[in-house]
C-alpha cells in the first residue's frame, strides 16, 4: 500500500463525539498524521476542563483544532457547524478529508419490565435512533451539500456486536447499530461514484465511558476476556490506529463494509476450542 503525506494546510477531520473514548482517541491519533481536528461534542463542568486538556494535546503536534459544544442530534446546531465550517473553509481549498461517527448516548432501558415507569418508551427509542444512527445521515448530508467533502474523504461510523447479537438492557441501541450499519451502506452506494467511502467500525469490548453505563458490563469483560487470542480488551487506541492507517494510505476501494477491530473477537465469539487453554 503506497503512502502519501497528510497536508496540514488543507486536510480537516470532524469527529463526533470528540471529547471522550474513541472519538478523543481518533482525534489525537489523527492530529499525530498532521490532520487537523474539527470536534463536535457535549460536555458541562468539569467536562470542559478535560475538552481543555484535549485541545491542547492535539495542538502539540501542530495542528488546528476547532470545537463546537453542541447537541450533535440537534438540527439546528448542526446547521450552524456546518455553517461555520463552511465560511471558514471558503476560497482556502480546506476540506473534511475523514467524517467520524462516534456519538453514544441511548437508552438503556428494557423492553418489558412489570413496572411500566422502567420500559422502553417511544421517546427513548426515537431518541436514540436518531443520535446513534439516523445522526450519521442527516451530518453526511450537510456537510455533502456545503462542499466540504473531496475525491478520497472517508466516513467511519462507530457500530457494536450489539448489531447482531443480543445483549441485556441494549435493545434500543442494537436497534441502532443496525440501522448505522445500513446507512453506511447506502451512503457508499450513494457517494462512490464521487470517490468518497463509507466504513462502519465494530470495535470488540472497550473500556469506555459508553460501556460503563450498560447494566452488567463487567460479565461482558469477562466473556471477552475469555475470547479474545490475546487476552486482552480493545483499546480506544486500536480504533484510532486503524482510522489513520486508511486515512494516512491512497486505499480508496474499501467501502460499505463493517470491519471488525476487537482481536478476534467475534470470530471466537462461540468459545472456539482454538482460543482455551
Amino acid at each position: 500500500m503506497a503512502f502519501k503525506a497528510i497536508d496540514t494546510k488543507t486536510d480537516y477531520a470532524l469527529i463526533l463525539g470528540a471529547s471522550s473514548g474513541f472519538g478523543e482517541s481518533v482525534s489525537l491519533e489523527l492530529a499525530r498524521a498532521g490532520v487537523n481536528i474539527i470536534g463536535v461534542h457535549l460536555d458541562r463542568g468539569e467536562g470542559l476542563k478535560r475538552v481543555e486538556e484535549l485541545k491542547n494535546k492535539i495542538e502539540e503536534h501542530g495542528v488546528e483544532t476547532i470545537f463546537y459544544n453542541i447537541n450533535a442530534a440537534a438540527e439546528k446546531k448542526r446547521h450552524e457547524v456546518v455553517q461555520s465550517i463552511q465560511k471558514y473553509f471558503k476560497d482556502s481549498g480546506k476540506k473534511i478529508k475523514t467524517l467520524l461517527h462516534s456519538l453514544a448516548f441511548g437508552s438503556l432501558a428494557p423492553y418489558f419490565h412489570h413496572d411500566p415507569k422502567e420500559r422502553l418508551t417511544h421517546k427513548q427509542m426515537d431518541m436514540t435512533m436518531n443520535v446513534m444512527a439516523h445522526s450519521l445521515v442527516y451530518w453526511t448530508q450537510d456537510v455533502y451539500h456545503a462542499d466540504l467533502f473531496t475525491r478520497g474523504s472517508k466516513i467511519f461510523a462507530m457500530t457494536s456486536s450489539g448489531s447482531n447479537r443480543v445483549i441485556p438492557y441494549y435493545g434500543a441501541v442494537s436497534a441502532a447499530k443496525s440501522a448505522l450499519e445500513s446507512h453506511v451502506r447506502q451512503i457508499a452506494l450513494e457517494l462512490g461514484s464521487e470517490g468518497i467511502t463509507a466504513n462502519a467500525i465494530r470495535a470488540g469490548v472497550t473500556y469506555t465511558p459508553a460501556l460503563r453505563k450498560i447494566p452488567g458490563h463487567e460479565t461482558m469483560i469477562d466473556l471477552a476476556l475469555s475470547q479474545i487470542p490475546a487476552k486482552r480488551l480493545t483499546q480506544p487506541m486500536d480504533i484510532a490506529k486503524f482510522i489513520s492507517a486508511l486515512i494516512t494510505s491512497d486505499e480508496e476501494w474499501a467501502t460499505g463494509n463493517v470491519f471488525n477491530v476487537d482481536g478476534g473477537e467475534m470470530i471466537t465469539a462461540y468459545h472456539s476450542p482454538f482460543t482455551r487453554k
